[in-house]
């Protein structure tokens, strides 16, 4: 058993529906873990008798959390974040494919999924959603990184068959005897899963969308993700090619694409009926303001999504994105709301980046939260990190303010530890 008592807050449902309180925080709190799971969360005067012999790490002034959920992030584009200029399709011809293009290298391939996995890490994010290249080796350098860790991660290759570069494109052929390759090798192996990943559908002819909704319904465990309705041109361009569906929506429809485990990222130009078909089916979106600022994509309607009763998580949609830092994502999607004239609740926002995303991703039941039995995700955050935070948050005069300050002044500096299954695979200095 593993015993560390600091202040502990996470979230029980969604404080955007929950008439009373959807969160639990504990000033003085005990966190119990064994064998990699959740034993016990609570008060310490409630259940200290509980520790037994074991030895309690005093953490004293720091917070524990959930580990992060990021259910939209690019591995292969990790080179070009801060890449200057363009939106989104002149930013993919004049950065992102060139840099792609680099995962025909096994060895770059590996190296990259090292530094990524630790980057991941050292921002506090345990689970995440991500985007390969087309390239199946890249996948595979992927996930072996994360199982040496024991991560959360569900990845797949990206299918292009259409509109890239040479040496960026697929065939319906070998995209389907890639998948399935992959599924049989990684898929379910340790806490990896794998992901049916169409980039967007401007990528992927109808024969490609077609086999993936094929190999889709054959392995009805894996994910679907992929990009929509994030900016007006690549819009405009999806209604060009595929004139017979009646919206952006609807070409991944007509191939069983919307499901219970599909995943949308942006989603930042939808209307109301599609909001509800996505609702309807069970799907989420990713939220990601930090890209869809630096892209100029539009504004996200959070209010919008949650209204409708979609699914909504967190995604920092690195390299576009500018931050690994899901706290920092945070304090971005508060100022796109403050844009749209509305403001993010700081419980609604912890909420998306961890129990929020697990259920975007199905996986409440696993993470997201440190109820009894759940996995051992979480972090450590340093509420001093910074000489502002250490200076700001002795003044915040309830628990809203403070974590309200954390995710407006809070980035990777402010996580001192990040465990995975109960095991520290992440401490500052």
């Amino acid at each position: 058993m593993q015993a560390y008592r600091a202040s502990i807050f996470h979230l029980e449902d969604d404080p955007a529906i929950t008439d009373g309180e959807a969160h639990a925080f504990h000033e003085d709190g005990l966190l119990l873990v064994e064998d990699g799971r959740i034993l016990a969360c609570g008060a310490w005067d409630k259940l200290h008798d509980e520790i037994g012999a074991a030895p309690v790490e005093d953490l004293r002034g720091k917070l524990i959390v959930p580990g992060f959920v990021d259910t939209h992030i690019h591995f292969p584009q990790v080179d070009v974040i801060a890449a200057h200029g363009e939106q989104l399709l002149d930013w993919l011809e004049r950065h992102t494919f060139p840099a792609e293009a680099a995962f025909a290298d096994q060895g770059h391939a590996e190296e990259t999924a090292e530094f990524f996995v630790e980057e991941l890490l050292r921002n506090g994010t345990t689970s995440a959603l991500v985007f390969g290249s087309v390239h199946k080796a890249s996948v595979e350098a992927l996930f072996a990184s994360a199982l040496r860790r024991d991560m959360r991660v569900i990845a797949g290759k990206s299918l292009m068959d259409r509109n890239a570069p040479p040496g960026l494109t697929d065939t319906v052929e070998s995209s389907r005897a890639d998948m399935e390759s992959l599924i049989a090798d990684w898929h379910g192996k340790g806490r990896l899963g794998y992901a049916v990943t169409p980039r967007f559908a401007i990528s992927c002819s109808d024969a490609q969308l077609e086999m993936a909704g094929q190999v889709l319904a054959e392995h009805p465990t894996v994910w679907m993700q992929t990009h929509l309705s994030e900016n007006l041109r690549e819009i405009a361009d999806t209604a060009r090619l595929f004139p017979e569906a009646r919206d952006y929506l609807d070409v991944y429809a007509r191939f069983g694409l919307v499901g219970k485990r599909s995943v949308f990222a942006h989603c930042v130009h939808l209307g109301a009926d599609a909001f509800d078909r996505l609702a309807q089916a069970g799907s989420a979106i990713a939220f990601c303001p930090t890209s869809n600022l630096f892209l100029g994509s539009g504004l996200f309607p959070l209010e919008t999504a949650c209204r409708h009763g979609v699914k909504v998580g967190m995604g920092t949609d690195v390299g576009a994105g500018t931050t690994f830092s899901i706290l920092h994502t945070l304090g971005e999607a508060y100022k796109v709301g403050q844009m749209r004239g509305e403001a993010l609740d700081p419980f609604q926002a912890f909420y998306l980046a961890t129990l929020g995303g697990a259920r975007a991703l199905g996986l409440e039941g696993e993470i997201g939260s440190l109820e009894r039995g759940k996995i051992a995700d979480f972090l450590v955050l340093d509420l001093a990190a910074t000489p502002l935070l250490a200076r700001r948050l002795p003044q915040a005069r309830s628990l809203e303010d403070r974590l309200f300050a954390l995710t407006i002044l809070g980035d990777d500096r402010v996580v001192e530890r990040t465990y995975v299954a109960g095991m520290e695979r992440y401490r500052r200095g």
